[in-house]
């Protein structure tokens, strides 16, 4: 069932442009704001982005104010920095994915990490360091979720044990 709600997803990457097309799927508009002057995410997220009646994109913003009533948020202000131009958005949430580098660089040179510094995992969380695991966010594991995150966590507990019983 769609809301009657409109709604801003902050960030064009794989992460901003998904969370745009899900939530599309449940509310009445949203509105994907990009600092940069074109989206980062892979083509066919942005094509089905661009494929939906009530999403709109809108790139080189630079997000300035949330704005509320003291309950909700009411609005999203940016600034198009082309033009200088300020803009408001009325909406009732923002969803902000920017940002999702894992804060890895602590682990270089002890376990191995992915180009994109995330830690390099098998389907039982182990790294390439026999009895250590790792789960969440900073893994390869794909679609970078709580709910998948608390997951990897307990599957993760698991193999730790296993190890441990195996190897005493």
């Amino acid at each position: 069932m769609i809301q009657r709600q409109k709604v801003a997803v902050i960030g064009g990457g794989n992460s901003g442009v998904e969370a745009a097309i899900d939530l599309a799927g449940i509310v009445e508009h949203v509105t994907l704001v990009e600092f940069d002057t074109k989206l980062r995410a892979d083509q066919v997220l942005q094509d089905k982005l661009n494929s939906l009646r009530n999403a709109t994109v809108i790139t080189h913003a630079l997000s300035t104010e949330v704005v509320g009533d003291g309950a909700q948020v009411t609005a999203l202000k940016y600034k198009d920095r082309a033009t200088d131009t300020e803009h408001s958005i009325e909406l009732s949430g923002i969803f902000v994915q920017i940002g999702l580098l894992p804060n890895t660089d602590f682990l270089k040179g002890s376990v191995e990490l992915s180009p994109r510094g995330e830690i390099i995992i098998n389907e039982r969380n182990e790294t390439n360091v026999a009895g250590v695991f790792a789960a969440g966010d900073c893994t390869t594991v794909p679609y970078k979720q709580i709910i998948i995150a608390t997951g990897e966590g307990a599957k993760a507990s698991l193999s730790a044990f296993d190890y441990i019983i195996r190897n005493s």
